[in-house]
Protein backbone atom coordinates (compact mmCIF):
# COMPACT_ATOMS: atom_id res chain seq x y z
CA UNK A 1 0.00 0.00 0.00
CA UNK A 2 1.29 3.67 -1.14
CA UNK A 3 0.09 6.53 0.82
CA UNK A 4 1.03 10.06 -0.94
CA UNK A 5 2.74 13.09 0.82
CA UNK A 6 4.45 16.10 0.11
CA UNK A 7 7.36 17.88 1.70
CA UNK A 8 8.15 21.37 0.70
CA UNK A 9 11.61 23.65 1.40
CA UNK A 10 11.22 26.72 1.12
CA UNK A 11 14.98 28.39 -0.25
CA UNK A 12 16.38 32.16 -0.16
CA UNK A 13 19.82 33.31 0.27
CA UNK A 14 21.51 30.25 1.38
CA UNK A 15 19.14 29.88 3.72
CA UNK A 16 16.78 27.17 3.84
CA UNK A 17 13.39 27.50 6.18
CA UNK A 18 12.72 24.44 8.72
CA UNK A 19 9.87 24.01 10.72
CA UNK A 20 10.14 22.43 14.31
CA UNK A 21 7.09 20.02 14.39
CA UNK A 22 4.85 20.43 17.78
CA UNK A 23 2.83 17.76 17.23
CA UNK A 24 1.91 14.25 15.62
CA UNK A 25 3.85 12.29 13.68
CA UNK A 26 7.73 13.49 13.60
CA UNK A 27 7.23 15.49 16.66
CA UNK A 28 10.33 17.13 18.49
CA UNK A 29 12.25 17.16 14.80
CA UNK A 30 13.14 19.77 12.40
CA UNK A 31 11.66 18.93 8.72
CA UNK A 32 10.17 20.38 5.75
CA UNK A 33 6.30 21.15 5.58
CA UNK A 34 3.72 19.31 4.14
CA UNK A 35 1.75 16.81 4.44
CA UNK A 36 -0.75 13.75 3.30
CA UNK A 37 -2.44 14.35 -0.36
CA UNK A 38 -5.90 14.45 0.34
CA UNK A 39 -8.26 13.08 -1.74
CA UNK A 40 -9.19 14.82 -4.85
CA UNK A 41 -6.17 16.91 -4.62
CA UNK A 42 -2.94 16.71 -6.52
CA UNK A 43 0.22 16.73 -4.71
CA UNK A 44 1.01 20.29 -6.18
CA UNK A 45 -2.25 21.23 -4.82
CA UNK A 46 -1.36 19.60 -1.21
CA UNK A 47 1.81 20.53 -1.37
CA UNK A 48 0.47 24.57 -1.61
CA UNK A 49 -2.43 23.42 1.19
CA UNK A 50 -0.05 21.64 3.66
CA UNK A 51 2.78 24.32 3.67
CA UNK A 52 -0.04 27.30 3.92
CA UNK A 53 -1.47 25.86 6.93
CA UNK A 54 1.61 24.97 8.60
CA UNK A 55 3.98 28.09 8.31
CA UNK A 56 1.11 30.83 7.03
CA UNK A 57 2.97 31.17 2.96
CA UNK A 58 1.62 31.16 -0.41
CA UNK A 59 3.44 28.93 -2.49
CA UNK A 60 3.80 31.04 -5.67
CA UNK A 61 6.48 28.86 -7.65
CA UNK A 62 7.81 25.54 -6.72
CA UNK A 63 10.06 22.88 -8.74
CA UNK A 64 9.95 18.85 -7.81
CA UNK A 65 12.95 18.00 -7.17
CA UNK A 66 12.92 14.64 -5.47
CA UNK A 67 10.99 11.36 -4.36
CA UNK A 68 11.06 9.54 -1.65
CA UNK A 69 10.08 6.17 -0.68
CA UNK A 70 10.34 5.67 3.03
CA UNK A 71 9.22 2.00 5.04
CA UNK A 72 9.44 1.35 8.48
CA UNK A 73 10.26 -2.61 9.48
CA UNK A 74 7.15 -2.92 11.55
CA UNK A 75 4.61 -2.14 8.90
CA UNK A 76 6.55 -4.15 5.71
CA UNK A 77 4.64 -2.94 2.63
CA UNK A 78 3.31 0.28 3.54
CA UNK A 79 5.17 2.87 1.55
CA UNK A 80 5.43 6.76 2.50
CA UNK A 81 5.85 8.66 -1.07
CA UNK A 82 7.01 11.80 -0.79
CA UNK A 83 6.92 14.16 -3.14
CA UNK A 84 9.86 17.14 -2.05
CA UNK A 85 9.48 20.39 -3.74
CA UNK A 86 11.99 23.14 -3.81
CA UNK A 87 9.96 26.73 -3.33
CA UNK A 88 11.73 29.86 -4.57
CA UNK A 89 9.22 32.19 -4.89
CA UNK A 90 6.08 32.87 -2.40
CA UNK A 91 3.89 35.55 -0.66
CA UNK A 92 3.71 36.16 3.14
CA UNK A 93 5.78 35.90 6.11
CA UNK A 94 6.20 32.22 8.08
CA UNK A 95 4.45 32.31 10.93
CA UNK A 96 4.21 29.97 13.99
CA UNK A 97 0.97 27.30 13.43
CA UNK A 98 -0.11 25.02 16.09
CA UNK A 99 2.05 22.21 14.67
CA UNK A 100 4.80 24.08 13.11
CA UNK A 101 8.11 26.83 14.60
CA UNK A 102 9.74 28.18 11.69
CA UNK A 103 13.28 28.94 11.48
CA UNK A 104 15.70 29.87 8.70
CA UNK A 105 18.96 27.67 8.51
CA UNK A 106 21.59 28.63 6.99
CA UNK A 107 22.83 25.91 4.34
CA UNK A 108 26.41 25.11 6.75
CA UNK A 109 23.97 25.26 9.97
CA UNK A 110 21.36 22.07 8.98
CA UNK A 111 20.33 21.07 12.51
CA UNK A 112 21.04 17.19 11.39
CA UNK A 113 21.02 15.89 14.78
CA UNK A 114 16.91 16.99 15.66
CA UNK A 115 16.03 16.22 12.57
CA UNK A 116 14.65 12.83 10.78
CA UNK A 117 17.80 10.45 10.12
CA UNK A 118 17.42 9.98 6.79
CA UNK A 119 17.94 13.74 5.91
CA UNK A 120 21.87 13.50 6.47
CA UNK A 121 21.78 11.24 2.54
CA UNK A 122 19.51 13.48 0.78
CA UNK A 123 19.42 16.87 2.22
CA UNK A 124 22.84 17.79 0.78
CA UNK A 125 21.93 17.14 -2.88
CA UNK A 126 18.92 19.12 -2.41
CA UNK A 127 21.04 22.33 -0.92
CA UNK A 128 23.49 21.87 -3.91
CA UNK A 129 20.34 21.98 -6.29
CA UNK A 130 20.27 18.51 -7.28
CA UNK A 131 17.61 16.13 -8.08
CA UNK A 132 17.07 12.26 -5.97
CA UNK A 133 15.14 9.43 -5.90
CA UNK A 134 15.83 7.83 -2.24
CA UNK A 135 14.34 4.65 -0.63
CA UNK A 136 14.58 4.51 3.05
CA UNK A 137 13.75 1.39 5.18
CA UNK A 138 13.38 2.37 9.11
CA UNK A 139 13.85 0.21 12.26
CA UNK A 140 13.64 0.82 15.66
CA UNK A 141 14.20 4.40 17.13
CA UNK A 142 13.64 5.34 13.41
CA UNK A 143 17.06 4.03 12.61
CA UNK A 144 18.11 4.18 9.17
CA UNK A 145 18.29 0.08 8.42
CA UNK A 146 18.94 0.37 4.44
CA UNK A 147 19.23 3.68 2.18
CA UNK A 148 19.20 4.20 -0.92
CA UNK A 149 20.13 7.83 -2.33
CA UNK A 150 20.64 8.65 -6.66
CA UNK A 151 20.71 11.72 -8.54
CA UNK A 152 18.09 11.28 -10.87
CA UNK A 153 16.67 14.30 -13.68
CA UNK A 154 13.56 11.79 -14.20
CA UNK A 155 10.94 12.26 -12.05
Amino acid sequence: MKKLLTLCLLVEDGRVLLGMKKRGFGAGRWNGFGGKVEPGETIEEAAVRETSEECGVAIAEMERVGIHEFEFEKERGNILEVHVFRVDRWSGEPVETEEMEPRWFAFSDIPYDTMWPDDRYWLPLFLEGKKFRTKFLFGEDDSVLEQSVEESEAL
